[in-house]
């Protein structure tokens, strides 16, 4: 589906997402994420994703600023923590992630889970940086369909991007075809599955047919179906590795092969039971 890095998906409000970008989950703030960021915005990558959890938001900033890129080239996503959520707390929570990153906007601005009883104040206060122009977009980060229609039925925006754990052992179908029947775009997050399918039979097979890495195999099979995906690694010849997707493709049969490796297995928490 997607044959070049600078790909993007349309959200609902006509932004232009990319399609590929780097993860920073548990990428330790300072010199270690500026790396990272530089290394990944060299190899072609117009996506960063970061939240205010993983305390590496002025970093990311740092290596914004050291590239020659302007504003407007990259995509920045960040999102708003559990202990944040709330109206007034959010736009608070908002605007110190903003001075972190030092920017004027965020591309993407994330509730990063469903939290009962705040999220509703939460997409107030997104909806009102949304009007504001502080954030081009809005969505969600790990919520389940029950938790969308719940959120759905008081916004007055829809959100435009739902954010979930997503990879073969968990290909949520129900989950993906609600977002898409509404208009929101699907994003993966752990879709190497923080390396547990690298030894996987069949993803080592089809490694061997294409010529490629089984992170690359994973990595294109999200871009098969039309996913937005964030590949993390500290590694610059990984984070490299992982953008070199685009000059190949999975035969429809393989994808179909990949899919039937759906077990329900997650690595992370259940958006449906957690307590933090």
């Amino acid at each position: 589906m997607y044959f070049s890095i600078n790909d993007a998906v349309e959200l609902a409000n006509g932004i232009r997402m990319p399609v590929l970008g780097l993860g920073t989950y548990k990428t330790p703030g300072g010199p270690v994420v500026e790396k990272a960021v530089r290394t990944a915005l060299e190899a072609g990558y117009r996506s960063i994703d970061t939240a205010a959890l993983y305390d590496n938001e002025k970093g990311v900033g740092r290596a914004l600023r050291q590239s020659r890129l302007g504003r407007g080239e990259v995509f920045i996503t960040t999102k708003i923590w559990n202990s944040d959520q709330g109206y007034h707390k959010t736009i608070r929570a908002f605007e110190k992630s903003r001075m972190n990153l030092d920017t004027d906007y965020v591309d993407l601005y994330l509730i990063h889970w469903p939290v009962m009883g705040e999220y509703h104040g939460t997409w107030r206060a997104m909806e009102e940086l949304l009007e504001k122009g502080q954030v081009r977009s809005i969505g969600v980060s790990n919520f389940m369909i029950h938790h969308l229609e719940d959120l759905m039925r008081e916004a007055s925006v829809a959100p435009m991007l739902n954010q979930f754990e997503l990879h073969p052992c968990l290909y949520q179908t129900e989950l993906v075809s609600f977002c898409r029947d509404n208009g929101i775009a699907v994003e993966g997050w752990a879709p190497l599955m923080r390396g547990r399918l690298n030894d996987d039979p069949l993803i080592m097979e089809l490694a061997e047919k294409y010529g490629r890495t089984t992170s690359q195999v994973l990595i294109r099979w999200a871009l098969e179906h039309g996913f937005v995906t964030i590949p993390k690694s500290v590694t610059p010849a990984r984070i490299i590795e992982n953008s070199l997707v685009f000059d190949f493709s999975i035969s429809k049969e393989d994808v179909v092969r990949i899919d039937s490796l759906d077990r329900r297995e997650r690595t992370g928490p259940d958006p449906d039971n957690f307590n933090f």
